[in-house]
């Protein structure tokens, strides 16, 4: 069997989506924030825009993103490992991807004032001093954040580790430095919106630099596998 015929084009095909997929949600929600009434976006979570009735557009983002995560992570797959690293990296991808489809599935709760509680489009008017009660959709999508704040970190990490054995130690650096930044950066935005009252306002910014590096980690490794699939 030829290189040719183990490695099919529908897995370069594959691998393109992955490299696609992060700038497409982050140009997708920034749109859709821009045009959101109320919406702050050094202040909001990208989730509260899944929120209400006009919510539709990021759900759908979600969805899509995690769909193409997911068809990417089967690609990655049958990479050659020296370029991956462990096999456990595309499945890693693969549970952010299922992340993502679950995030737009399953819509958040109210979080740090947005939606606001007495909006047309988000329900019945209910008084502003009372804190929102936690339903089981905003839990189960508090769930599906985990294999993404929490897998793609770790397949950063993992790749990282594989590389440096190989002694490709510039993206072994990058892998890691990546990692470390989206995880640091998650934490700020959690104890942004947990008060603490020097990052108060600013909890969506953190959460965005936190996606922009993961995601941008995972367009690069899909690039990376993309180009090994080339020399074929």
């Amino acid at each position: 069997m030829t290189p040719v015929e183990l490695r099919p084009r529908s897995y370069l095909a594959r691998t393109a989506l992955g490299t696609l997929a992060g700038p497409l949600f982050v140009a997708v929600f920034t749109v859709i924030g821009s045009k959101r009434a109320g919406y702050d976006w050094k202040r909001h979570a990208v989730s509260s825009l899944g929120t209400g009735r006009n919510g539709w557009p990021q759900r759908a983002n979600f969805i899509l993103t995690g769909s193409l995560y997911v068809c990417a992570a089967s690609g990655l797959a049958r990479c050659p490992r020296k370029v991956v690293g462990s096999r456990l990296v595309p499945a890693f991808v693969g549970a952010a991807g299922v992340g993502l489809i679950g995030s737009g599935v399953f819509v958040t709760d109210p979080v740090g004032g947005f939606p606001p509680p007495s909006t047309v489009d988000d329900g019945p008017n209910t008084s502003a001093s009372q804190s929102p009660a936690r339903t089981r959709s905003g839990t189960s999508h508090n769930l599906f954040a985990i294999p993404i704040f929490v897998g793609i970190p770790l397949a950063g990490v993992l790749s990282a580790v594989s590389s440096g054995r190989r002694r490709d130690y510039w993206w072994a650096t990058y892998s890691a430095g990546s990692s470390i930044l989206m995880v640091a950066t998650f934490v700020m935005f959690g104890a942004a919106f947990g008060a603490k009252p020097n990052l108060g306002g600013k909890g969506g910014m953190f959460q965005r630099l936190s996606v922009v590096t993961g995601f941008g980690w995972m367009s690069a490794l899909s690039l990376r596998s993309y180009s090994s699939f080339q020399q074929y």
